[in-house]
C-alpha cells in the first residue's frame, strides 16, 4: 500500500514540479551521455601508445606521444570542470539561485530609487550580477587551463598580468554590448503586441549582422594587434587566387595571436563587396615567433648559402619549426574560400535565422504559461528576461541538443566539400601537407572513437580528410 500511495502522490504533483524535475533530469542525462562519450575517447588516449601503421608516414612517434599526453590532460580537465559546472547548475536550481538573484537585483534597484515597475532596469542588474558570478566561478578553471595545461604543453604565451587585464577587458566589452542589446530586446518584447516575436527576431538579426561586420575592425583590435600583410609574393598569390574565384577581397591582415598561444587559425569576414582575410601569425612559417626563437636560441643568423649550420641546429629547426609555407597557406585559404564559394556561410546564416525565428515564435506561445515561471520559483511575477532564460535555456534544451548534433553532421559535410574545392584549385598536395603540419603544431590526436567523433567533431578526423585528398593527388 505504501508503494502505491507514493506513486499516487508522485502523479499528483503539480505541473510546475513536473517541469522542474524533467529539466533537472534531462540536464543530468546529457551530462552522463557526454561523460560516457568522453570516457570512450579517453580510453583511446590511454591505450593507443604507438603510432598506428596507417599514420607512420605522416606522424613521428615523438609528436604522437606529445599529442596523446596533451589530449589526456585536456580530457582530465574537461571531466572535472564539467562535473563542477553540472553540480553548480544543479545547486542553483535546487536552492532557488535564480529567484534569489532576481530579488537581489530588485534590492539594488530599490537603493537607487527604481521600484518593481522598472523591470528592464532590474533585468540589466540581474544580467550584470549573473555574468559577474559566472566570470568569477569560471576564473580558477580558466587560470588552471592556461597556466598549467597549456603552459605544460608549450602553448601558453601569456603572463598572469596580461591574462587578468585581458579577462577584465573582455568582461567590460561584453557588458557594453550585452546590456544595451538586452534592454532594447526586452523593450521590443514589451511593446511589440501580438507579433512581438517577429520584431524581436528582426532586431536580433540586425544586431548579429552588425556585430559580424564591426567585430574584426573595432572589437577584435581591442585584444589583438592586426597589421596588413606586407607586399610580397604571398599577398600577390592570395589576391590572384581571390580574383580567380571572384572573391571580393579588399584587405589581408596578420593577427598577432602568438602573444596568447601558439595555436593557429585563419578566417575571412565581411559582407557583399568588402571581404577581408585574417591570418594568424602562428600559421605563417616566416612570421612564427617560435621559429624566430629557434634562430635566437641557436645564436646564429640564417645563412643564405645553407652551409655552416650545425646538425644539432638543423635538427632543432626541423623538429620544432612552426607554421606553413606559402603554398600551404594558400591551400588553407583555398579551403576557407571554398566555404564562401559553395555558399556554406550563407547557408549557415539562413539555418541560424530560421532557428532563431522558430525559437522566438515558440517563446511567444509559451511565455503566458505561469507554470513555467512557478517551476523555477517565480510564483508572483513573470519577468520577461526570466522567461527568456527559462524557455531558451531549459525548456528548449532537448531541441538544442538535437539541433547541435545535426549542425555538427552538416559542418563535417561542408568541410569535405571545402577540401574538394581546394583540390579543384590544384591545392590537394599542399593542403595535404598543411593539414599534417597544423595537426602537429596544435598537437591534435589523429585517432578517435567513432561515437565520440560522430557526436562532437565539427571537422572530419584527420585521416578521413587525408584519404580523400590522397586519392585526388593520385588521380
Amino acid at each position: 500500500m505504501g508503494t502505491w500511495a507514493s506513486l499516487d502522490a508522485m502523479w499528483d504533483l503539480p505541473a510546475e514540479k513536473w517541469i522542474f524535475w524533467a529539466v533537472l533530469l534531462f540536464s543530468w542525462t546529457v551530462y552522463l551521455w557526454e561523460t560516457f562519450l568522453a570516457q570512450r575517447q579517453r580510453r583511446i588516449y590511454k591505450t593507443t601508445t604507438r603510432v598506428p601503421p596507417e599514420l607512420e608516414q605522416i606522424m613521428d612517434s615523438e609528436t604522437f606521444e606529445k599529442s596523446r599526453l596533451y589530449q589526456l590532460d585536456k580530457s582530465t580537465f574537461s571531466f572535472w570542470s564539467g562535473l563542477y559546472s553540472e553540480v553548480e547548475g544543479t545547486f542553483i536550481l535546487l536552492f532557488g539561485g535564480i529567484p534569489y538573484l532576481w530579488r537581489l537585483s530588485g534590492r539594488f534597484c530599490g537603493y537607487v530609487g527604481f521600484g518593481p515597475e522598472y523591470e528592464i532596469i532590474q533585468s540589466l542588474v540581474f544580467l550584470l550580477l549573473a555574468t559577474l558570478f559566472s566570470a568569477l566561478t569560471g576564473l580558477p578553471w580558466s587560470l588552471y587551463n592556461t597556466f598549467v595545461i597549456e603552459e605544460k604543453h608549450g602553448f601558453n604565451h601569456q603572463t598572469l598580468d596580461f591574462f587578468m587585464k585581458d579577462a577584465i577587458k573582455k568582461f567590460v566589452v561584453t557588458q557594453c554590448i550585452l546590456l544595451p542589446v538586452s534592454s532594447l530586446l526586452l523593450y521590443i518584447i514589451k511593446i511589440g503586441g501580438d507579433y512581438f516575436f517577429i520584431y524581436a527576431w528582426l532586431f536580433t538579426l540586425v544586431v548579429s549582422l552588425v556585430l559580424v561586420t564591426i567585430y574584426a575592425d573595432y572589437i577584435a583590435p581591442l585584444f589583438d594587434k592586426f597589421t596588413p600583410l606586407p607586399e610580397g609574393k604571398l599577398k600577390q598569390e592570395i589576391e590572384v587566387m581571390a580574383k580567380n574565384i571572384d572573391f571580393p577581397l579588399t584587405k589581408v591582415y596578420v593577427v598577432e595571436g602568438s602573444k596568447r598561444s601558439s595555436h593557429s587559425n585563419a578566417y575571412f569576414y565581411g559582407f557583399f563587396k568588402n571581404k577581408r582575410i585574417v591570418l594568424f601569425d602562428t600559421l605563417l612559417e616566416e612570421y612564427s615567433v617560435l621559429n624566430k626563437g629557434i634562430q635566437e636560441d641557436s645564436g646564429m643568423e640564417p645563412r643564405n648559402d645553407g652551409e655552416g649550420d650545425s646538425e644539432e641546429i638543423k635538427a632543432k629547426v626541423k623538429n620544432k619549426k612552426q607554421g606553413c609555407k606559402n603554398e600551404e597557406v594558400l591551400a588553407v585559404l583555398g579551403h576557407e574560400l571554398g566555404h564562401w564559394k559553395l555558399g556554406h556561410t550563407v547557408k549557415n546564416i539562413i539555418i541560424s535565422q530560421m532557428n532563431s525565428f522558430l525559437c522566438f515564435f515558440l517563446f511567444a506561445v509559451l511565455i503566458g504559461q505561469k507554470e513555467l515561471f512557478a517551476a523555477f520559483g517565480f510564483y508572483d511575477s513573470q519577468p520577461t528576461l526570466i522567461g527568456l532564460l527559462i524557455i531558451f535555456q531549459f525548456i528548449f534544451s532537448p531541441y538544442n541538443e538535437v539541433l547541435s548534433f545535426c549542425l555538427t553532421v552538416l559542418s563535417r559535410r561542408f568541410e569535405f566539400q571545402a577540401d574538394a574545392f581546394a583540390r579543384k584549385l590544384g591545392k590537394a598536395k599542399d593542403l595535404y601537407s598543411a593539414l599534417i603540419k597544423l595537426n602537429k603544431d596544435n598537437l591534435g590526436f589523429p585517432v578517435s572513437d567513432w561515437l565520440f567523433s560522430m557526436w562532437h567533431y565539427s571537422h572530419p578526423p584527420l585521416l578521413e580528410r587525408l584519404q580523400a585528398l590522397k586519392s585526388a593527388k593520385q588521380d
